[in-house]
């Protein structure tokens, strides 16, 4: 529960529909970039938003540990400390212009190498409408398929563009033995089953997993991500960073 050092800025994105999302993002203090994450985030009728818990956690670590970005915001009517987005919860319909508004967001910054990082919901978001935007690819965290579909998951594959897939083993959606076969229509999907991971990633251990998986994917060489780090080098949580 520490932040590491970052360039850490309060954001504001404006949908093509008019609303206002707001958002934080998390920028290297090297003022290098090996790659961005445009972080989707879990449901927001059940708790998801900004904040929860791997994207957090993402955004407090990755910019110090391996130059990685990372854009985090609340999808239209999800709320957070951070603030409430404009907008009422679409049931993952008007959140596709959510999704074009923060990648538009990052590619109008000059964010390099952007890639779509989605958690449950995310991922429904990142498969639907992310194939086709200027992201080199994406990773997918505990996928329900529960709104997605095969010709979704086809587009993925007819770009070309990498995607990885992590399935906790005891998932409550979409288990590793149901995962491999629905993500066929998304040949050279790298699905990867965690080993006692649930749904929801808790625990520091599983957090590490993803954390390493998701450095892995997006910065290859960058990982694995140390375990400690000088005591100078953190911040306390709720201090400055």
């Amino acid at each position: 529960m520490t932040v590491l050092p970052a360039h850490r800025e309060e954001i504001e994105i404006v949908t093509e529909d008019g609303l206002t999302l707001v958002g934080e993002l998390a920028l290297p203090a090297s003022g290098r970039i090996a790659a961005t994450l445009i972080t989707l985030h879990p449901l927001p009728t059940h708790g998801g938003f900004m904040d929860s818990h791997v994207l957090r956690k993402a955004a407090w670590r990755l910019p110090a540990l391996a130059d990685i970005a990372v854009l985090r915001f609340n999808t239209r009517g999800t709320s957070s400390p951070r603030g409430t987005s404009e907008g009422q919860f679409d049931e993952g319909v008007g959140e596709a212009a959510d999704v074009r508004a923060a990648v538009s967001f990052a590619v109008d910054r000059g964010l390099p190498h952007r890639w779509l990082l989605g958690w449950s919901f995310g991922t429904e978001l990142a498969l639907m409408y992310g194939a086709e935007m200027e992201v080199e690819g994406a990773v997918l965290l505990s996928p329900p398929l529960s709104r997605a579909t095969a010709p979704n998951l086809e587009g993925w594959a007819r770009s070309g563009k990498p995607v990885t897939v992590l399935v906790p083993e005891y998932d409550d959606y979409l288990p590793p033995e149901l995962a491999v076969p629905a993500f066929a229509p998304l040949t050279g999907a790298r699905v990867i089953a965690v080993p006692g991971a649930k749904h929801l990633w808790v625990g520091e251990k599983y957090v590490r997993i993803v954390l390493d998986y998701i450095v892995d994917a997006v910065a290859p060489g960058a990982g694995p991500l140390p375990t400690t780090v000088p005591t100078e080098f953190v911040t306390a949580l709720g201090g400055p960073s």
